[in-house]
């Protein structure tokens, strides 16, 4: 059998998922052949380390009529027995066996401030029909969570017998570590792009007013600075916020000491398919304080305390409640290692290669 694996976006946030899948897929399977079709300028960024995998390149760009056109030629003169997208942009015209994973809906249900309103609710709308059609015509679909699989079900009208979900997982990286200076000991961390839907201003509000009760206490924003995250980092100015941090883009040895010293990690988005960084700080011990938005209950289960993400003054008070008991500090990490552990990246390579089987059979 030949599988291709669509990782043009495993240089990007979500590539996490790709990287691990490929890599755990090498040891789960041994005899498919396996193409795993990037971007020109990642084809080096991802190496097999099994003779059964091949890196080819498939530079097309999301959402356009060269993926529409051109990645449809490639994948038919490739004649894989099945596709792998691990995500929703795809050729809709392409006929050949294939799964999804639908990680969310963001795309369809959030709007970033820093993009063209019309531009981006143009983009929407296609985003909407490209989502749907894919949806109803792959054989089979992925979702990290029952959030995003009901989700899904409800709006591309679509059985839940098609969709199966995968749970992904945290782990720790290489675990080499490096000191990263700070102007402040004590901090609150968050990791991560700062769309919109990740609720950063309203984190930010709530941090100065955290300062009434811990005046030393920092706020590190740690993710390339984006457009939003400019965007954000000009609103705290603007508003002569003190203690917040933007650390631009941080090397995993000095993201795993973040992580390892924060006095708590923060997650207080909108919307979320999964919400992989609060299980990363988990499996480095830290406590974990969450917004109680969309599918991050069912992620973390009883391992981190909850606060409604649109509520400033909550937010603050669930914060200040985990920051003023250190024994419910240890509490939460001792909670955080032990929900880790339903999670495996090896276990989701597996069930992925299930699907693969199959369909395959079908």
């Amino acid at each position: 059998m030949h599988i291709a694996i669509d990782a043009r976006i495993i240089n990007s946030s979500t590539g996490r998922y790709v990287e691990r899948l490929l890599h755990y897929l090498q040891q789960v399977d041994t005899q498919t052949q396996y193409t795993v079709l990037v971007r020109a300028k990642d084809e080096q960024f991802w190496q097999p380390t099994a003779s059964n995998f091949t890196i080819m390149v498939a530079d097309f760009d999301n959402y356009s009529f060269a993926e529409q056109i051109g990645f449809k030629k490639l994948l038919k003169k490739l004649k894989p027995d099945l596709v792998h997208f691990c995500m929703p942009q795809q050729p809709l015209g392409y006929n050949g066996k294939k799964i999804t994973t639908f990680h969310d809906l963001t795309l369809v249900k959030t709007y970033n401030s820093d993009k063209n309103w019309l531009v981006y609710h143009l983009k929407q709308l296609v985003g909407a029909y490209a989502f749907k059609k894919a949806a109803k015509t792959n054989s089979h679909i992925i979702t990290p969570s029952q959030f995003t699989k009901n989700e899904l079900i409800d709006f591309a009208a679509i059985s839940e017998e098609k969709v199966t979900v995968i749970y992904e997982a945290g782990e720790t990286g290489n675990g080499a570590v490096r000191n990263y200076q700070l102007p402040f000991k004590n901090y609150l961390l968050y990791v991560g792009q700062q769309s919109d839907y990740k609720n950063i201003k309203r984190l930010g509000d709530a941090h100065q007013l955290l300062l009434e009760s811990f005046p030393d206490l920092g706020l590190v924003l740690v993710g390339k600075k984006s457009a939003s995250a400019l965007k954000n980092e000009e609103y705290f100015i603007r508003k002569n916020y003190k203690n917040i941090l933007f650390t631009d883009f941080v090397e995993d040895d000095q993201l795993n000491w973040l992580y390892a010293h924060t006095d708590a990690y923060i997650f207080p988005s909108l919307m979320e398919g999964f919400g992989l960084p609060g299980l990363e700080a988990m499996a480095h011990g830290a406590p974990v304080i969450s917004s109680n938005a969309t599918c991050l209950p069912e992620v973390y289960g009883e391992a981190a305390k909850y606060f409604d993400p649109t509520n400033i003054h909550e937010m603050t008070r669930v914060i200040t409640n985990v920051l003023s008991d250190e024994k419910l500090r240890m509490q939460l990490s001792t909670a955080g290692y032990q929900q880790i552990k339903k999670y495996s990246w090896k276990k989701m390579a597996q069930e992925t290669y299930e699907i693969y089987q199959k369909v395959l059979q079908d």
